[in-house]
C-alpha cells in the first residue's frame, strides 16, 4: 500500500481519532482533522491532499455533501464518504457529488484499505482519460485547423485550375478558328489546279496529282481542328443538346456523299434504312459528329474490297443504328481504353489518325442521353450499336 497525504473532515471526535490511528497505522500521512466544511476548506489552501475522508453530517453550515461539491469545483481531489446511513435519499445526494467512494460505518481496517486503494485507481484513470480526451480534442482541433487551411489551398489550386482550363480552352478556340481561314483558301486553291489540271497541259497529270495530295492533307488538318474545335467546347462546358427538326434523306444524302468523296480505298458503303420518318427532331450537327466518325473509321480500317454494313431504323421513339466492318478490329486487351483521347490500338500500323474520333463519338452520345455499344474480335472486324432517344 502507498503512502498517502490523507485529509478527515468528521465531526465527532472518537470517530475521527479511530479513522486517524487506522490510516495511519497503514503509514498514511494524517494532514489534519476539521469537524466542518468550512475548516476543511481552509486546510485544503494550506496543504495539498492526496483524498479527502468526508463525513456527510458536519458542524456548521456546509455539510459534507456541499463540501465535496466545492472540493471538486476548486480542487479536484477524490473523496470517500463516511456515513452511518444507508438510506435512499442520502445515496442519491451522494451519487450526484461524484464520489470516489463510499464506506458505511463502523468500517474495518481492511475495508477501509480497499475503498481507499479503488478511490485512487478510479481517480488517478479518470485523470488519465481526462488528459486523453484533452489531448484528443487538441489534435481534433489542430486537424480542423489543418484541414481548413488544406481546402483553402485546394480551393485556390482548384480555381487556378480553372482560369488555365479557360485560359486553354480560349486558345484552342481561337487559334483552330484562326487556322479554318487559310485553310479554306488553300483548299478552293487546291480544287481551282484540279480544275485547270483537266485542261490540256504538259504536267496536268502531276498537277492533278499535286492537287489531289494538298486537298486531302488540307481536309485531313481541317478534321483535325474540327476535332479540336469540339474538345475546346467540350471542355469549356459550352457543349449544348440544340434539337430541332431535320429531314432525314437529305442527312442520309449528305452523310454518304462526304464519306464517299473522302474515301482513300475501294471499301463499299452498304446503307439499308428502316421505318424511319421523313423528319425527326434531334440535334443534326452532333448526330453527323456521331456517323461520320463511326463510318469514316469503319472505311479507314478496312481493306479494299471489303464492305461496311450501315443499318438505321427508328423504333419507340430511339434512333437505332448499327454499323459493321471487316477490318482489323481492336484488340482484346485495349477495348476498354477505346473511347479516350488519343489513344490508337497497337494494330493501326502506319494508317493516319488523331485518336479523337471514338472519343467525340462517346461525348456527343452523353450530350444526346444515348448509349453506344460494341464488339469487335481483331482481324476480324468491329460492330458498333448506336441508340439514340429522337422525337416525330
Amino acid at each position: 500500500m502507498f503512502s498517502l497525504k490523507i485529509l478527515i473532515v468528521e465531526d465527532d471526535a472518537v470517530s475521527a481519532l479511530l479513522l486517524q490511528k487506522a490510516l495511519e497505522k497503514n503509514k498514511h500521512e494524517i494532514l489534519g482533522i476539521a469537524d466542518s466544511g468550512e475548516k476543511a476548506l481552509e486546510l485544503l489552501t494550506q496543504n495539498h491532499a492526496d483524498i479527502v475522508m468526508m463525513d456527510i453530517n458536519l458542524a456548521g453550515e456546509l455539510d459534507g455533501i456541499k463540501t465535496t461539491e466545492i472540493i471538486n469545483e476548486k480542487y479536484d481531489i477524490p473523496v470517500v464518504y463516511l456515513s452511518a446511513s444507508s438510506d435512499a435519499e442520502t445515496l442519491n445526494k451522494v451519487v450526484g457529488t461524484n464520489p470516489s467512494a463510499y464506506v458505511i460505518k463502523p468500517f474495518n481496517i481492511r475495508e477501509l484499505n480497499m475503498v481507499i486503494e479503488l478511490a485512487i485507481f478510479k481517480d488517478r484513470k479518470e485523470k488519465e482519460l481526462q488528459k486523453l480526451n484533452n489531448e484528443l480534442e487538441e489534435k481534433v482541433k489542430q486537424r480542423t485547423v489543418e484541414l481548413y487551411d488544406a481546402n483553402k489551398e485546394l480551393t485556390k489550386a482548384l480555381e487556378k485550375e480553372r482560369e488555365i482550363n479557360e485560359l486553354k480552352s480560349r486558345i484552342v478556340l481561337n487559334v483552330s478558328h484562326g487556322f479554318k481561314t487559310p485553310l479554306t483558301s488553300i483548299l478552293s486553291s487546291a480544287q481551282l489546279l484540279q480544275i485547270y489540271g483537266e485542261k490540256d497541259h504538259p504536267f496536268k497529270v502531276k498537277i492533278a496529282k499535286h492537287a489531289g495530295k494538298i486537298e486531302n492533307s488540307v481536309r485531313a488538318l481541317n478534321n483535325l481542328l474540327t476535332s479540336v474545335l469540339f474538345f475546346g467546347k467540350a471542355d469549356a462546358d459550352q457543349m449544348k443538346f440544340r434539337p430541332k427538326k431535320m429531314f432525314m434523306g437529305a442527312f442520309l444524302k449528305e452523310l454518304m456523299d462526304t464519306l464517299n468523296a473522302g474515301k482513300e480505298n475501294d471499301v463499299e458503303i452498304k446503307m439499308e434504312t428502316g421505318n424511319i420518318p421523313k423528319t425527326l427532331t434531334t440535334d443534326s450537327e452532333l448526330l453527323y459528329q456521331i456517323f461520320e466518325n463511326l463510318l469514316s473509321n469503319a472505311i479507314k480500317y478496312s481493306s479494299d474490297g471489303q464492305k461496311v454494313d450501315f443499318n438505321i431504323s427508328f423504333e419507340n421513339g430511339q434512333l437505332i443504328s448499327t454499323i459493321r466492318d471487316q477490318g482489323i478490329g481492336i484488340p482484346k486487351s485495349e477495348q476498354d481504353q477505346l473511347f479516350d483521347r488519343f489513344f490508337r490500338a497497337k494494330n493501326v500500323g502506319i494508317i493516319e489518325g488523331s485518336g479523337l474520333g471514338l472519343s467525340i463519338v462517346k461525348k456527343c452520345i452523353e450530350v444526346m442521353k444515348g448509349t453506344i455499344e460494341f464488339e469487335s474480335v481483331e482481324g476480324k472486324g468491329t460492330t458498333f450499336k448506336v441508340t439514340i432517344p429522337v422525337s416525330k
